[in-house]
């Protein structure tokens, strides 16, 4: 019974460790959290920070929402893309410029759309599976939408970050 109870106590005290050394590695990588320390974070932010400093606001703003749109193609999970780009997004748009609530808009339409078009969103290839519905011709047949949708988007954010949407 005390060698069982033993076991199964180092059992789980494995799983736990193990369960915790990715948040400890992604705490290791990303940083602390003080803009003073250096990090993986903080040089992203600052090299991409530097290069769109030049920018006008409302281009950086149009530039979140491109590249929130292009990132979903690879990662359709609308939180799990929350969580990737949002920690980078929220000071990029304070060293940029822009009102922190259109770079939250800029992911909202960036995610929302483009999941009417990428093939990597199992949730439309399941819909034009049942459909019996090719992707190809699921393309031809939406790209007008969403080259509306994406001009839009563009009018949306731009609109904005001019009036201050907050």
């Amino acid at each position: 019974m005390f060698i069982s109870s033993t076991t199964a106590e180092v059992y789980q005290e494995e799983q736990t460790n193990r369960w915790q050394m990715p948040d400890t590695l992604v705490l290791l990588i990303l940083g602390g959290g003080k803009s003073g320390d250096p990090s993986v974070l903080n040089t992203l932010l600052d090299s991409v920070g530097g290069a769109i400093s030049g920018m006008p606001e409302v281009a950086s703003a149009w530039f979140m929402y491109l590249f929130q749109s292009v990132f979903n193609f690879f990662v359709t999970s609308g939180s799990g893309q929350a969580a990737l780009t949002m920690p980078l997004m929220a000071p990029l748009a304070d060293i940029a410029g822009v009102i922190r609530q259109v770079a939250v808009l800029a992911f909202q339409l960036g995610d929302g759309f483009t999941n009417i078009l990428v093939p990597t969103s199992a949730s439309l290839m399941a819909t034009l599976g049942v459909c019996r519905i090719d992707w190809g011709d699921w393309a031809k047949f939406c790209w007008r939408l969403i080259v509306l949708l994406f001009v839009l988007s563009s009018v949306i954010v731009i609109g904005a970050q001019v009036f201050g949407f907050s």
